[in-house]
């Protein structure tokens, strides 16, 4: 006669792959939630050009997502020069990610900062016309402090802004690589979030590991 082995520890809950999208025309931060890049077209890369360049790369990057976390329209900068041409990049990135069945978030950028930092405006104590920049610093000290990724060089701040969307998917999904204090998960409450499920009624959160590593995934495409 024979007997079915007992398990002796509980079945380990697949790890899904999110990806964070900080989209923009000069440098898209692209980032896992221990890797992070920026995405830099050549110089003189302009229009429909350009667009396809930001297209392929994260087309490539994003192939084995299982969730994608891309941060929205900050609806404050609508006049400045190339807000067209980024809400047209914006919307073939998330075209090209639905046609694909992959699930994406959509961050309003202040939640994105929330997060990271507990407080929508955390630069508030300084001069008005530095705050942006002193604020973009804090996010990405944040990171380093909290993740333990260090975001430097061109496109820094990118990738620091991309690495909290991807830390963000995660804890939706139940796996935090860390615990955050509640006064920044509040921010995911005004986050748009997908189905869970996939097409085919596959939950995305419950499907195996991504065969593709997140290091593969960071290294630029020739």
């Amino acid at each position: 006669m024979t007997h079915t082995p007992i398990p002796t520890e509980p079945r380990r809950r697949p790890i899904p792959l999110v990806i964070g999208l900080d989209l923009s025309l000069t440098s898209t931060g692209i980032a896992g939630v221990d890797w992070a890049d920026a995405l830099r077209p050549k110089t003189g890369l302009r229009g429909h050009a350009r667009l396809d360049w930001h297209l392929d790369e994260i087309k490539e990057r994003t192939r084995a997502a299982d969730l994608v976390m891309v941060e929205g329209a900050s609806y404050g900068h609508g006049a400045q020069a190339g807000h067209h041409e980024l809400a047209g990049l914006w919307w073939h990135v998330t075209q090209m990610l639905w046609r694909r069945g992959i699930p994406y978030a959509k961050v309003p950028p202040v939640q994105r900062i929330i997060y990271a930092c507990g407080a929508a405006n955390p630069a508030k104590g300084h001069p008005q016309n530095i705050r942006s920049r002193v604020a973009k610093g804090m996010v990405r000290d944040a990171v380093a402090q909290r993740y333990g990724l260090e975001c430097e060089g061109a496109g820094r701040y990118d990738k620091a802004d991309a690495a909290v969307l991807a830390h963000m998917g995660r804890d939706w999904l139940g796996l935090p690589v860390v615990e955050v204090p509640e006064t920044h998960r509040r921010a995911l409450a005004g986050v748009a979030w997908p189905d869970r499920a996939k097409p085919g009624g596959e939950p995305a959160c419950c499907r195996p590991p991504a065969k593709t590593s997140a290091a593969k995934l960071a290294t630029p495409t020739k």
